[in-house]
């Protein structure tokens, strides 16, 4: 008997998979039949998404919310498209796109249209990703010209530093030894000297 399969993934454990939950309930899958990954879709490397890639059968249906949930990255998804399409002979249908539902035997037609739309929603997916990656650089970056500081708060320097600095530079002392005076590590001893 072929069996219905839903996958869900959300890119974080905070994040919340009820719509996608409602949509596979409401399209009949049984809720031992849904396999959900908290993980990021720029590879396929999810456990549950292999787990679930492992049980599919030649004509077994996948059903996705949308694309993206299958994944971001463009190459890798027309690859397990085609590995569950081609080598598992199993069925896709994305909820959101309705052109994208490989069960019925189709007309030429009907595989060309589903082959363009996929390989178009696939670049979406990734050129989504890369956008949201661009515009939090340009936002940290924009942060940063603010003076705005990221990271652990910087170390006040002790009282003696600038007395242990200037023994450490006429060779009195190396550097390790006057990270133990200030009770630093070597490195924020190095890192201050370095900011002056």
């Amino acid at each position: 008997m072929n069996t219905e399969y839903g996958y869900i993934r959300v890119s974080a454990k905070g994040q919340n998979e009820d719509r996608q939950v409602i949509s596979m309930y409401e399209f009949g899958i049984a809720s031992k039949n849904i396999f959900l990954d908290k993980k990021s879709g720029k590879d396929f490397d999810r456990p549950k998404y292999r787990r679930l890639l492992k049980k599919l059968k030649p004509g077994d249906t996948l059903v996705v919310k949308s694309i993206d949930r299958l994944g971001r990255n463009y190459a890798e998804i027309l690859e397990q498209w085609r590995i569950i399409t081609k080598e598992k002979q199993s069925a896709i249908v994305v909820l959101d796109m309705p052109l994208l539902d490989t069960r019925q035997g189709r007309d030429l037609t009907g595989v060309l249209i589903a082959d363009i739309v996929l390989q178009l929603l696939s670049y979406v997916a990734q050129s989504e990703r890369e956008n949201i990656r661009q515009r939090q650089a340009e936002g940290i970056a924009a942060a940063k010209a603010r003076g705005v500081r990221f990271g652990k708060e910087a170390l006040p320097l002790p009282e003696s530093y600038d007395t242990v600095r200037e023994r450490y530079i006429t060779g009195e002392m190396n550097s390790r030894q006057a990270a133990a005076l200030l009770g630093v590590s070597g490195s924020t001893f190095l890192r201050w000297l370095k900011r002056d």
